[in-house]
């Protein structure tokens, strides 16, 4: 569990323990109109919650906000450039990957999965440049191979940095880096709001308007 997810959780269990502990203690608007402002913490408190997970991306609420959404699942096509260490037998490119972002107002994750690996993001964050509209995401992960492929791609860490611009864009550029001495851009492409797809299959089949599934 993540820190943040952790810090969610125990403000949910907290607020709702102190939400139920208040009508056994007598203590109800019915009893005295002025026992409502004892549920001001709660409503507060469930009301931080709402706007974290979901309230800050509404319409008007997102206005002026103005933090890019960008949650969901993209289909993202790598280029290497042509001095990347590739190994006798890798994918020179293009790629296509598929990017899972998972987004509230205040944390960020990232999974991004190929036919023959996974990488998960761990540091993700959104920095805005004040008056300009265009954000940059950020992240470092770990690349987890399938074992069969192993022997030619070992595990590896790299970076990304994704440009974002507009409040809800549908196309996205970046590039990235990895340990292994290879880079290269990515253009990425909305498929939809998802976080559900499991594997790169699911996204692939999803993937209405991206490349047929083998």
């Amino acid at each position: 569990m993540s820190p943040a997810t952790t810090i969610r959780t125990t403000a949910s269990l907290l607020t709702t323990a102190y939400t139920i502990a208040l009508p056994l203690l007598g203590i109800t608007p019915t009893q005295n109109v002025k026992y409502l402002f004892a549920y001001l913490p709660s409503l507060i408190g469930y009301g931080v919650l709402v706007f974290d997970k979901w309230a800050w991306r509404w319409w008007g609420i997102h206005l002026i906000t103005g933090h890019p959404w960008i949650g969901g699942t993209w289909r993202s096509v790598l280029t290497p450039a042509a001095e990347s260490h590739i190994p006798a037998g890798g994918n020179r490119g293009p790629i296509t990957t598929y990017l899972t972002i998972e987004q509230t107002y205040w944390t960020l994750h990232a999974t991004l999965r190929t036919a023959e690996s996974w990488s998960r993001s761990n540091n993700a964050t959104i920095v805005k440049t004040d008056g300009s509209g265009i954000a940059e995401v950020k992240f470092l992960y770990e690349n987890t191979p399938r074992t069969e492929h192993q022997a030619r791609s070992p595990r590896h860490t790299g970076s990304c940095q994704l440009s974002v611009t507009g409040r809800s864009p549908r196309s996205l550029t970046g590039s990235y880096f990895t340990s292994r001495f290879t880079a290269g851009d990515m253009d990425l492409t909305l498929v939809d709001r998802s976080t559900e797809y499991a594997t790169f299959s699911d996204a692939q089949a999803a993937d209405q308007e991206g490349p047929a599934a083998p």
